[in-house]
């Protein structure tokens, strides 16, 4: 099993956490996709993948769950 790297992670989240603070998505847009960057950079390097694609998946579903139930 790959080694959890932390700093990966980290590097992750704050580039997601960057590119969420340009916009100014509803709430649950911005919870959403900070959630699913963090989620998915723990999946990407719990499961041997890239980290930061991972993460930049799991920001865009987290993101889209979230401004879907911000206009609903």
């Amino acid at each position: 099993m790959k080694r959890l790297n932390i700093k990966n992670i980290l590097v992750a989240i704050s580039v997601a956490g960057m590119m969420s603070g340009c916009a100014q998505p509803g709430p649950k847009t911005q919870k959403g996709a900070l959630i699913g960057a963090g989620t998915g950079a723990v999946v990407g390097a719990v499961s041997g993948r890239s980290v930061l694609k991972s993460a930049a998946v799991g920001t865009a579903i987290g993101a889209g769950v979230g401004y879907y139930e911000d206009t609903k």
